[in-house]
């Protein structure tokens, strides 16, 4: 079964007319991405965009053999002109199976956003997902069988990839690309970055993708580092890459503090953006839990996890430091790192980035931040992927 993307954007399309922003201002060549429909082998058409016969033209195909046009969200604004010859778009209700002459069956899937999402089987058996904007799949099943490939909003509805890998609908080898891409997205090299941390990809329109045939799924990093200085984004890029895997731990290193109303509002806020459906664990007992088998874990942060050890060391006190202090810490530290080393599950912790300013005036805060320091460059040395976020942008350390 093939697939032709005629468009691959937002129902708005990218660049949005007028639009000032950065993201429109460089969409353009293969970065420029009309509204998504999809061409099924020459006979299906999802979606009805302006001037679907000329993109299909460009893309080396025609719309001749089209034999079905189905619509999966409400379409806003002017009225779209239905190319000579085609039969009317229409809709399938939910749960209904359509079957066209070619031989594909249909089958309407009910989503949590006006829409409807379609699954199609072509004649061999292949079988592809295609939801509409800002839709995931509602009510889906546990122990589905994975589509072999998914086309749906990853960049706005992360965790409607979520709940299909949860229910088994989307698998190792499931080839996920992002569709409905508009200018919330990043765009270029740093679109796939994202994507790719998701385990799906873009493509630029008028690509043919053939349903079912091998593709390199992009590999996820089991482990990763985000580093980087104070409100650069660093917990959020943590968050976001694994904002598409069901049943994430959340080990909030930080604890409580009695009385401090601002800390209590940084928890509050970091809480609130997160999925709903994930799990938080307050600890520092972090070796455990890397040991343990389980869903995906995001530890935020190592520099609260270290402050804690350097509080059970007794490190802050120079003589207590000199007699025991220091070889206790680096035998926390060490068990940590092996920990790292020897886990099973995905990982992405978050730390902070000292040394490169200010030298601290006392003899524990120089202490600290060489620790820091320390650990940070044993735990990198652990991990697949190594972030750098400055300013909300991240660099890729190590890949």
């Amino acid at each position: 079964m093939d697939v032709t993307l005629l468009g691959t954007g937002a129902p708005a399309g990218l660049p949005l007319p007028d639009c000032p922003c950065a993201v429109c201002g460089s969409a353009r060549g293969t970065e420029a991405r009309a509204p998504t429909a999809l061409l099924v082998d020459g006979a299906l058409l999802l979606d009805l965009t302006p001037g679907a016969a000329l993109a299909a033209a460009r893309a080396g195909h025609s719309l001749a053999g089209v034999r079905q046009v189905l619509l999966t969200h409400p379409h806003d604004g002017p009225a779209v002109d239905l190319p000579a010859g085609l039969p009317t778009a229409g809709r399938v209700p939910d749960g209904r199976v359509l079957t066209l002459i070619s031989g594909h069956r249909v089958r309407a899937m009910p989503v949590d956003h006006p829409g409807t999402g379609y699954e199609v089987t072509s004649p061999e058996g292949e079988r592809l997902l295609y939801l509409p904007p800002l839709a995931a799949p509602a009510g889906l099943a546990e122990g589905s069988a994975p589509y072999e490939m998914v086309l749906a909003d990853v960049e706005g509805r992360p965790d409607g990839l979520a709940r299909l890998r949860a229910a088994g609908a989307v698998g190792a080898t499931t080839d996920v690309v992002a569709v409905h891409l508009g200018h919330e997205a990043p765009g270029g090299p740093e679109l796939a970055r994202r994507l790719a941390a998701s385990g799906a990809r873009a493509v630029p329109d008028g690509t043919t993708l053939a349903v079912g045939e091998y593709h390199a799924v992009p590999d996820v990093p089991r482990r990763t580092l985000v580093t980087g200085g104070a409100r650069s984004g660093k917990s959020l890029e943590a968050e976001r890459r694994l904002a598409a895997f069901p049943g994430v731990v959340y080990v909030a290193t930080g604890g409580t503090r009695d009385g401090d109303a601002e800390w209590a509002a940084r928890v509050g806020a970091h809480r609130e953006r997160r999925p709903g459906t994930w799990l938080t664990e307050e600890s520092r007992e972090l070796v455990p839990l890397l040991a343990a088998e389980g869903p995906p874990l995001l530890i935020d942060c190592l520099s609260l996890w270290l402050t804690d050890a350097m509080d059970r060391a007794g490190a802050w006190d120079d003589a207590r430091w000199a007699d025991g202090g220091e070889r206790e810490l680096r035998e926390r530290t060490a068990a940590l790192v092996a920990a790292v080393r020897a886990t099973e599950r995905t990982v992405v912790a978050v730390t902070n980035e000292v040394g490169s300013g200010v030298v601290p005036a006392t003899a524990s805060g120089r202490r600290f931040r060489d620790e820091l320091g320390r650990l940070n460059a044993a735990f990198a040395a652990e991990c697949e992927q190594v972030l750098l976020v400055v300013a909300g942008q991240a660099l890729v350390l190590r890949r």
